[in-house]
C-alpha cells in the first residue's frame, strides 16, 4: 500500500511546476489577510448634496420647486436675506393650507436652515430645525388627508424621502455626540421651545444591551475587500451596530466573534399628539432600530414602507476590525496549528435564528472564514435566502491533516447542536447545508460518510481492540478513524476540492511544509507514545506522526482510497463546482487543466447531483459570480424540495438507520452520534410525519426546480 512518504529526496523533473504555481498562489492568499474592506469618506455621503447644493460656496440652496413656491408667496428675495424669518412666515401658510408641496418645501427649508446653523457652530439651535424637517417630511409622506394628492411618481416624493432620511441622520449625529443615542432608554431632547421625548427601541432580534456602539454607514465607503455594495432604498438611516458583551448571554452568543458588527436601520415614528402634548409643546416619537436581515419593510400609517438598508458596509466594518486585520488567522492556522486550537470552532456573524436553516461554510488550506466574505455578502443580499438561511463559518487549523480537522468539526457540530437545541427538536437544524472550498470540501465530505474499518486499516492491519492505550487515548484515535454520517447534513457543496489529491503536494512543497508547519505538541506526543507502546502495530506511522495538511493532500496519500469508496449517507445530496483556468491565461498555459492547484480530474465528481465548471483559478473560484449563483441555485432547490416533500425528519437519526457492525464503543458527549458495536444497535422508530408547510411556511419555488423523486 502506498504511503504519505515525506522523507524522500526531491527529484528534479516536471514536478517543480505545480509546486511553483502553488507557492505563487499561497503567497497571494497570504496577502488576503491584509485586505482592507473599508475607508473613511472625506465627507459623509448625503443624497441631498447635489439637489440642495450642500457643498457649494454659497451654502445650501432650495430646490427649483421650492424657489417657485417661495416666489408665489413673495418670499424668494427674503429667503436670501433672512431664511429663518421666511420659515416663520411660511409656517403660517402651511398651517392655513397644508398641501403636499408646502409641507415638502417647509421640510426642505428647515433642513437647509439646520445645515447652515450647524456649519456656523450653532449645533443645539440646528437640532430644532432638523426636528422640524423630519416632522414635516413625515407628514408629507404619511398624513392620511394627503393620500389623494400624494404622487409617488413625482421626483419630489423621493426628495421628501431623502429630506426625511437626511434630517433624521443629522439629528441623530447631534444626539450621538451628546451620548443620548442609547437603545432601551427614553431621551428628553430640548430644541428651542419644543421638547422631544424619544423612546429608543430595538425591533429586531438584538437586545438593547447588545448594541454597545452605533456608527453611521454614510461615514464609510467600501474598499477593495468586497466587490459588491448591497444597498436598498427607502426610509430610515442605515447604521453599523457594534455588539458588546454583557451578562445573561444566550447559549448561542458564545459563537459570536469579538467585535461583531451588524446592520441596523433607524426609523423615527411620530406618535399622535394628545391635547396635553400640544399644550405643552411636547412631541412624542419612537426611534425604532430594525435589523434589515429580519425586516426589509415596515407598516407605517396603514401602508407598507421599505426601509433604507445597507448590508455590506457593516460587514466591511466588522472585517476591518483590528482583531482580524492585524491577526493573520490563516498563517497561524497553517504554521502553528497548536496556537489556533484556542480559536478554532464555529462562528455566527448574525443572530442565531431557530427558524432558519444553517449554511456552514468551511475554508481551505492557508485560509480562514474571511475567504467566504465575497460569497456571503452576495448570498445574503437575496431576500429569499436571508429569510430562510443563516450563515455559519467554521475556523480550523489548516496545518494539520484534513481528517483530524474533520474529527474536530464533528465534535463542534455536536456541541453547537447541544447548545442551541439541547432537546434536538428543531427541524431546521436537521436540514443543514455545508459549503467547502479546497481542503474544506474534504473536511465537509467526511461529515457525511460511513468509516467502517477502511480508515483504520490505512494505519494498521490489526484489530483496533489490540491497540494498547489509555481510554482517553483510544477515544482520540477512534474519533478520527471511526465515524458515522451526520444525519442533520442534507447537502454538501464542494468548490475547487482535491477529491483525489493535488499535484501541488509534491516532494518540494511537502518538504517545505514539514519545515514550515509546527504540529501541535500534544498531537506529536500522543503519536510518539502510541508508536512506542505498540511496536509493529502500524504499517504507516507517518499518518499519525509527521503528516501535515500538505502531506495529506498528496495524490498517493492512502486516506483518499477509503474516502472515495466509503458508503455515503442516502439522505445527503452532493454538488460540485470545479475551477478551470482558461488556456489563454498565463497560469492556464503553464498548468494542467484545472484551477492551477487542483487538476480537473481530481476536482471532478461523477456521483453528484450537479456539477458546473467556472473559469477561475483556485484562489478565486469560490468568489466567482457563477459559483455564487450556483450556490444560490442549490439553496433555492433545497427550499423547493422541502416544500415538495410530504414530511421532514424531526429527529437527528433517520428512520431505520443502524450503525454497521464492527464499530468500537466510544464515550461521546450528550447529543452526539453514538459509536457502538453492532449488538447495541437498535433500529430507530420512524419520525413523526409533519407537514413541511407547517414547519417552514410558504417557501419560494424557483422556476426549473424539480420535485424530489
Amino acid at each position: 500500500m502506498p504511503t504519505c512518504d515525506i522523507t524522500s529526496r526531491p527529484r528534479v523533473g516536471r514536478n517543480w511546476l505545480p509546486g511553483l504555481l502553488a507557492l505563487w498562489l499561497f503567497l497571494a492568499l497570504a496577502g488576503c489577510s491584509r485586505t482592507r474592506y473599508l475607508k473613511v469618506r472625506e465627507e459623509p455621503y448625503n443624497p441631498l448634496a447635489r439637489s440642495l447644493q450642500l457643498l457649494s460656496r454659497k451654502g445650501p440652496q432650495p430646490s427649483s420647486r421650492t424657489w417657485q413656491l417661495l416666489r408665489r408667496y413673495d418670499l424668494a428675495k427674503q429667503q436670501e436675506k433672512s431664511p429663518q424669518v421666511v420659515l416663520a412666515a411660511f409656517q403660517k401658510q402651511v398651517e392655513t393650507e397644508p398641501t403636499p408641496d408646502k409641507l415638502y418645501s417647509f421640510a426642505e427649508l428647515s433642513y437647509i436652515a439646520g445645515q447652515r446653523l450647524e456649519h456656523d457652530g450653532q449645533v443645539k439651535e440646528s437640532l430644532d430645525f432638523y426636528a422640524a424637517a423630519v416632522a414635516h417630511a413625515y407628514l408629507y409622506l404619511f398624513d392620511p388627508s394627503l393620500d389623494r394628492f400624494r404622487n409617488p411618481y413625482d421626483p419630489e416624493f423621493r426628495r421628501a424621502c431623502d429630506v426625511y432620511n437626511g434630517s433624521l441622520e443629522a439629528a441623530l449625529r447631534i444626539v450621538s455626540l451628546q451620548n443620548k443615542l442609547r437603545p432601551g432608554e427614553t431621551q428628553i431632547i430640548q430644541a428651542g421651545k419644543k421638547q422631544f421625548q424619544v423612546q429608543i427601541v430595538s425591533r429586531g432580534p438584538w437586545r438593547a444591551e447588545d448594541l454597545s456602539q452605533l456608527e453611521f454607514v454614510s461615514k464609510y465607503e467600501l474598499d477593495t475587500g468586497l466587490t459588491n455594495h448591497h444597498h436598498t432604498y427607502g426610509l430610515g438611516v442605515p447604521l453599523i451596530a457594534v455588539r458588546g458583551k454583557h451578562d445573561d448571554e444566550t447559549s448561542a452568543e458564545k459563537y459570536y466573534p469579538p467585535g461583531l458588527s451588524f446592520p441596523v436601520t433607524a426609523f423615527l415614528r411620530v406618535e399622535t399628539a394628545t391635547p396635553q402634548d400640544v399644550a405643552g409643546n411636547v412631541h412624542r416619537c419612537v426611534l425604532e432600530l430594525y435589523d434589515p436581515l429580519n425586516s426589509c419593510d415596515i407598516d407605517v400609517c396603514n401602508r407598507r414602507v421599505p426601509l433604507e438598508t445597507d448590508l455590506s458596509t457593516p460587514l466591511a466594518y466588522f472585517l476591518d476590525n483590528p482583531v482580524f486585520r492585524d491577526t493573520d488567522l490563516a498563517t497561524i492556522g497553517l504554521r502553528t496549528p497548536g496556537q489556533a486550537l484556542g480559536i478554532k470552532g464555529l462562528y455566527m456573524v448574525e443572530p442565531y435564528d431557530p427558524n432558519k436553516i444553517p449554511v456552514l461554510m468551511v475554508h481551505g488550506l492557508w485560509s480562514s472564514p474571511t475567504t467566504w466574505m465575497e460569497m456571503f455578502n452576495d448570498l445574503r443580499a437575496f431576500p429569499e435566502l436571508r429569510s430562510r438561511f443563516q450563515f455559519w463559518f467554521y475556523l480550523y487549523p489548516t496545518g494539520q491533516p484534513f481528517w483530524v480537522s474533520a474529527a474536530q468539526m464533528r465534535d463542534v457540530l455536536t456541541e453547537v447542536r447541544q447548545a442551541v437545541d439541547p432537546n434536538q427538536q428543531n427541524p431546521k437544524l436537521d436540514q443543514m447545508v455545508l459549503v467547502g472550498h479546497s481542503m474544506g470540501g474534504l473536511v465537509s465530505q467526511l461529515q457525511t460518510i460511513e468509516s467502517g474499518e477502511a480508515f483504520w486499516q490505512t494505519l494498521s492491519d490489526k484489530p483496533f481492540e489490540e491497540l494498547k492505550a489509555s481510554p482517553e487515548e483510544r477515544a482520540k484515535i477512534a474519533k478520527t478513524f471511526y465515524f458515522h454520517p451526520n444525519p442533520a447534513i442534507k447537502r454538501v457543496v464542494t468548490i475547487g476540492t482535491p477529491h483525489q489529491g493535488s499535484s501541488f503536494a509534491n516532494s518540494y512543497t511537502r518538504l517545505a511544509g514539514k519545515r514550515l508547519i509546527t504540529l501541535p505538541a500534544m498531537m506529536v506526543e500522543l503519536s510518539s507514545k502510541l508508536i512506542r507502546d505498540n511496536p509493529g502495530m502500524f504499517r504507516n506511522t507517518e499518518l499519525i506522526t509527521t503528516t501535515t495538511s500538505i502531506d495529506s493532500l498528496a495524490p498517493d496519500c492512502p486516506i483518499f482510497k477509503p474516502l472515495k469508496s466509503a458508503a455515503r449517507a442516502g439522505w445527503t445530496k452532493y454538488h460540485n463546482i470545479v475551477g478551470v483556468v482558461p488556456k489563454e491565461d498565463f497560469l492556464g498555459r503553464l498548468s494542467e487543466e484545472g484551477d492551477g492547484v487542483v487538476g480537473f480530474k481530481s476536482a471532478h465528481l461523477s456521483y453528484v447531483a450537479s456539477e458546473i465548471v467556472v473559469p477561475a483559478d483556485h484562489l478565486r473560484v469560490h468568489a466567482h459570480p457563477l459559483a455564487i449563483l450556483e450556490v444560490r441555485r442549490i439553496l433555492l432547490e433545497h427550499l423547493g424540495e422541502l416544500q415538495a416533500i410530504a414530511f421532514v425528519d424531526r429527529d437527528l437519526v433517520p428512520a431505520g438507520y443502524c450503525p454497521p457492525p464492527g464499530m468500537m464503543p466510544l464515550e461521546t458527549s450528550p447529543g452526539s452520534w453514538p459509536v457502538s458495536p453492532a449488538s447495541a444497535a437498535v433500529p430507530v422508530q420512524p419520525p413523526e410525519q409533519i407537514s413541511a408547510l407547517q414547519l417552514y411556511g410558504p417557501l419560494p419555488r424557483p422556476v426549473g426546480v424539480s420535485r424530489l423523486r
